[in-house]
């Protein structure tokens, strides 16, 4: 009777893949948080060496623990039934969290260090115990439980970080970021209860994927913000104005490369997929690149607006080319998620990218931005021409079809 209560609260088979008005709600607080992230990494344009990489090293470590918290709750949503009373207090007070982590964000690593780890613990750790509550007696609670073990294990890493001497915060937090995520990897190893990796959990495919299109989405709208703001506010001339319209450019090239098949296909390989949990785990981590790297980009485009023919710096390199770069390697591998193959066009993308990046070291940062531009814009064309001679690609299960073997009557 107790696992037939619980078992409302689990997501019945025919229901919607669409988001829920909640949920887009509930990305707003992200919003904020990419936005303070984007500003961290901004701060880092005049930092050169171990400055630099250091400062890259702690906005990452922001980012990744925001990002571990968007992508629990997604797969939340895509799990449970959004519309029950239980999760949607689940996600309204996981939004109020991520906003609070988003406002300390730029001082999460100084004096702000506290407030930022308390909501990020309260959602680790106290979220999933109410889900494993609000299941009662169903044989998923354990799942939930899992979670706020491990969580309840790396606390004290980040508690210690956020409470010690400011020179161990970075050192302790990477330690237990590392806990959480390898724990997510693992699926949550206890003695007696096995692990609960999320490749076999029974999820709402079609759910996760308009997720993850959304976050790009969102990701690629701060990069539009970010534009729109540093040439507002910047002194109008022709040199900024021409590094606007090529960083606009930029970004709708992304969006063209996301889209173009594979990103415009991975609802429906959800669909054929035989383990949608398993593409869904893989489809996380790319997404997780794919975000990270137009964040970056967008930290390119303020650089370059800001000064198009300033002196040439590593950190601007770092952003104008690497971001790009960054986001065709996500890309080629979202691409052989979801057909099993890497397109031509972003190797020879990514190759060129490599080969300007010695000689884009020399020259003002307008330059590169518009080599980078230019490149990219390569990767559509051939597709484009690509696809005048050859069918286009229909997606393919990227799982085997579940054997009993890779059943889990927890998961």
């Amino acid at each position: 009777m107790a696992a037939g209560r619980g078992a409302g609260l689990l997501r019945p088979p025919m229901s919607s893949g669409r988001a829920t008005f909640l949920e887009l709600f509930f990305d707003l607080a992200f919003v904020v948080a990419l936005s303070r992230v984007s500003q961290r990494f901004a701060a880092l344009g005049d930092d050169t060496g171990w400055a630099l990489v250091t400062g890259f090293g702690r906005t990452l470590l922001l980012f990744l623990a925001l990002w571990l918290i968007w992508s629990h709750t997604a797969w939340i949503t895509s799990r449970y039934e959004p519309e029950q009373p239980v999760i949607q207090a689940v996600v309204v007070a996981t939004m109020f969290a991520g906003l609070v982590m988003a406002v300390t964000l730029p001082r999460a690593m100084e004096e702000r260090a506290l407030p930022f780890t308390a909501a990020y613990l309260m959602v680790m750790v106290v979220r999933p115990l109410v889900v494993a509550a609000a299941l009662r007696g169903h044989p998923r609670r354990l799942v939930p439980f899992r979670l706020a073990v491990w969580a309840s294990a790396s606390a004290p890493l980040w508690l210690a970080g956020a409470l010690g001497p400011d020179h161990l915060r970075l050192p302790l937090w990477v330690a237990a970021l590392a806990v959480d995520y390898v724990a997510w990897a693992l699926g949550w190893p206890l003695p007696w209860l096995g692990v609960a990796k999320v490749g076999r959990w029974r999820i709402a495919g079609t759910h996760l994927a308009d997720r993850y299109q959304q976050m790009f989405l969102i990701a690629l709208g701060e990069s539009i913000l970010v534009i729109g703001v540093v040439f507002g506010g910047a002194d109008y001339s022709a040199e900024r104005a021409a590094a606007f319209a090529i960083a606009f450019a930029t970004s709708a090239l992304l969006w063209r490369i996301y889209f173009y098949r594979a990103g415009l296909l991975l609802t429906k390989a959800f669909d054929r997929a035989g383990m949608p949990g398993r593409l869904g785990a893989a489809s996380e981590r790319t997404h997780l690149l794919i975000v990270l790297s137009v964040l970056v980009t967008s930290v390119g485009y303020e650089l370059v607006i800001d000064e198009p023919f300033g002196q040439p710096r590593p950190s601007w390199l770092l952003f104008v080319v690497g971001g790009p770069m960054l986001f065709l390697v996500a890309r080629m591998r979202l691409e052989w998620e979801i057909f099993g193959q890497v397109s031509r066009s972003q190797i020879i993308g990514l190759a060129a990218l490599l080969l300007f990046t010695p000689a884009l070291a020399r020259w003002a940062p307008m330059v590169g931005l518009s080599v980078v531009a230019g490149v990219l814009a390569l990767v559509p064309l051939i597709d484009g021409l690509r696809r005048r001679r050859q069918p286009q690609e229909v997606s393919v299960s990227p799982t085997r079809p579940e054997t009993s073997g890779d059943r889990d009557s927890e998961a």
